[in-house]
C-alpha cells in the first residue's frame, strides 16, 4: 500500500514538472507559424552607403559628360531620385574633374566614376582612384558616315514639316501631350514625348533644359535592347532558346549533370523565370545583388553566376536584373571577347540610326545591358519603329517575325497573374480593356517607355526623370494618345 502511495506521489510530481515545462515552451519554440524573429539592425547599411555614393557618381558623371547637362540640372533632376544626396551645386563632399571627365563622391568610402569613349561612365571599385582610369574599358569606333542633320528621318534627324495625316485630331493629340507633361504628381517629371505614326514623327515635345540630342538613362528599357541583340543571334542559329545557357555556375559542383542549374535555358531567363534565388527585391535592391555591379564596381559576371536554384525553371516569374545579364553573358560566350564590345553597334545601333545611344559596361568590360544605357528619345523611337515594321529596316530584315512573336508572347509563368510580361518586353495585362491587346512596351525605372501599337501603326516614346513614388502609367498614356486616332 505504501509503495502504491509513493508511486502516486511520484506521478503527481512528474505531472507538475511537465506542466511547468509546457508553460515555458513559448520561450523555446514559437507556438504558431506567425511568430517571427525580427532583426532591427540593418546589416547592409555599409553596402547601402557605398551604393548610394556609387549611384551619385554614375548619375553625375553621365549627367555631365554623357548627357552634357549642367551641374545645376544634374542636382535638380538626375539626383532627385536618391534618398541622401551628397553636396549641392555649390559644392560639398565631391569632386568633379572635367579634364579627366570623372567624379568622386563622398568618403568612407569614396566612389568614383569616369567617362570612357564609346561606353559612357564606368563605376570604379572603392579601392580605385583617378590614377586607375586608364585601365578602364574603352571603345574606339568611328560614327556611321554622314551628317544626321542632313539625313531624312528615321535614319537621320532631318524632319520635313507636314500637316497631320487625315483622321488624327490635333486638339486631342495636344491634350494627350498635356496629360503627359502636366502631371498632378510633382514626382512625375516628363522630359520628352514622341509619337510616330506610319513611320512619320507627328509629335515631339521636350521639357525645358532638354532637347533632341539629350541622352538620359534608359534604365530597364535597356533589357529590350539586350533581347533584340540576342534575338539576332537566335535568328542566325548561333544561340538557341531551349538549350542551357552554356556557362559554369558558382559554387562549382562535381559535374554538370548533377547541377540542377544546367536546366536553365535562354528562354527561361528572357522570360524572367530562371528559378534562381532572387536578390534584387525584398529591400535588398540597393544593398547587394546586381546593385554591386551597377553602383559599386563589382563584376556583373561573378554575381550572375553565384546563385542557387529554389524553383523549377520556367514556373515562377520574378523580375531580376541578373536574368537579363545571364542572357547577355551567354551572348558574350557566343560572339567571343574580341567582337563583343563592337557587336551592339555593328549589329543594331548603327544600322537603324541610333547614333546617340551608348551602352555602358562594368569595369571589367561586360555590358550592363539590364539598365546602364543612355539614349535620346529619337533613338528609342527608331528602336520601336524597327519592331513596328516587323523587324525590317530599309528593306533589310534585322530581326525575324518569329522573334517579335516570341517577345510578345506571355511568359508561361505569368498566366495566373495576368499575362503582363513576354520576353524582355511588357504586355497589356488581362485586366486592361481600354488599350489594344497587341500593344507592347519597354519599361524603365523613372518612367522610360517605348510603346509599340501595331493595330494603330503607332510608336510612343515617353522619357522621364520621375522620383519618389513615381507611378507614371504607360497604358494610360497609350489610352490618351489613341483618343486622337
Amino acid at each position: 500500500m505504501n509503495s502504491i502511495n509513493l508511486g502516486l506521489i511520484d506521478i503527481k510530481g512528474l505531472n507538475r514538472v511537465l506542466a511547468t515545462l509546457i508553460a515555458t515552451l513559448p520561450f523555446f519554440w514559437p507556438v504558431s507559424s506567425g511568430a517571427q524573429q525580427e532583426e532591427t539592425y540593418d546589416y547592409w547599411q555599409f553596402n547601402r552607403k557605398m551604393i548610394r555614393h556609387g549611384q551619385q557618381a554614375i548619375f553625375m558623371c553621365n549627367g555631365l559628360f554623357t548627357s552634357n547637362r549642367t551641374l545645376e540640372q544634374v542636382f535638380e533632376q538626375e539626383l532627385a531620385y536618391l534618398p541622401e544626396i551628397v553636396g549641392t551645386p555649390s559644392g560639398g563632399d565631391y569632386v568633379v574633374n572635367r579634364e579627366l571627365r570623372a567624379v568622386a563622391i563622398g568618403s568612407d568610402p569614396t566612389m568614383r566614376a569616369a567617362y570612357r569613349d564609346g561606353l559612357g561612365c564606368v563605376i570604379m571599385a572603392p579601392d580605385q582612384t583617378f590614377d586607375d582610369i586608364e585601365s578602364l574599358p574603352i571603345l574606339y569606333m568611328p560614327p556611321p558616315p554622314g551628317d544626321p542633320a542632313s539625313i531624312a528621318w528615321p535614319d537621320g534627324d532631318l524632319i520635313n514639316d507636314a500637316p497631320l495625316p487625315a483622321g488624327i485630331d490635333e486638339a486631342l493629340l495636344e491634350a494627350a501631350s498635356d496629360w503627359a507633361f502636366d502631371r498632378e504628381s510633382p514626382e512625375q517629371v516628363t522630359l520628352s514625348l514622341l509619337i510616330v505614326h506610319d513611320g512619320q514623327l507627328i509629335h515631339e515635345r521636350y521639357a525645358p533644359g532638354v532637347n533632341v540630342s539629350t541622352r538620359t538613362r534608359t534604365w530597364s528599357t535597356a533589357k529590350s535592347i539586350a533581347g533584340t541583340l540576342i534575338g539576332m543571334l537566335v535568328d542566325q542559329g548561333r544561340m538557341s532558346l531551349d538549350e542551357p545557357l552554356g556557362f559554369d555556375w558558382y559554387p562549382e559542383v562535381s559535374s554538370e549533370q548533377s547541377d540542377p542549374r544546367s536546366a536553365i535555358t535562354l528562354r527561361h531567363v528572357l522570360n524572367m523565370s530562371s528559378g534562381l534565388y532572387p536578390l534584387d527585391n525584398d529591400g535588398l535592391e540597393y544593398a547587394t545583388g546586381s546593385g554591386m555591379a551597377y553602383w559599386a564596381g563589382a563584376s556583373s559576371i561573378h554575381g550572375l553566376r553565384d546563385r542557387g536554384l529554389i524553383r523549377e525553371p520556367g514556373t515562377y516569374w520574378d523580375y531580376e536584373n541578373y536574368d537579363t545579364l545571364r542572357a547577355v553573358y551567354a551572348m558574350k560566350q557566343t560572339i567571343g571577347e574580341e567582337a563583343y564590345l563592337e557587336f551592339p553597334r555593328r549589329a543594331l545601333l548603327d544600322r537603324i540610326g541610333m547614333r546617340n545611344t551608348v551602352l555602358s559596361v562594368d569595369r571589367f568590360g561586360d555590358f550592363i545591358l539590364s539598365s546602364q544605357v543612355y539614349a535620346n528619345a529619337r533613338d528609342l523611337a527608331r528602336f520601336g519603329l524597327l519592331y513596328l515594321q516587323g523587324g525590317v529596316w530599309n528593306g533589310e530584315r534585322l530581326i525575324s517575325e518569329e522573334w517579335i512573336d516570341f517577345v510578345r508572347t506571355p511568359a508561361p509563368s505569368t498566366a495566373a497573374r495576368g499575362n503582363f510580361y513576354g520576353a524582355q518586353w511588357w504586355l497589356v495585362p488581362d485586366d486592361r480593356t481600354d488599350v489594344p491587346r497587341d500593344a507592347y512596351s519597354t519599361s524603365g525605372n523613372r518612367g522610360q517607355y517605348t510603346i509599340v501599337i501595331p493595330s494603330h501603326d503607332l510608336v510612343i516614346v515617353r522619357r522621364g526623370l520621375d522620383y519618389g513614388r513615381q507611378g507614371f502609367n504607360r497604358w494610360d498614356l497609350a489610352r490618351e494618345v489613341l483618343k486622337a486616332f
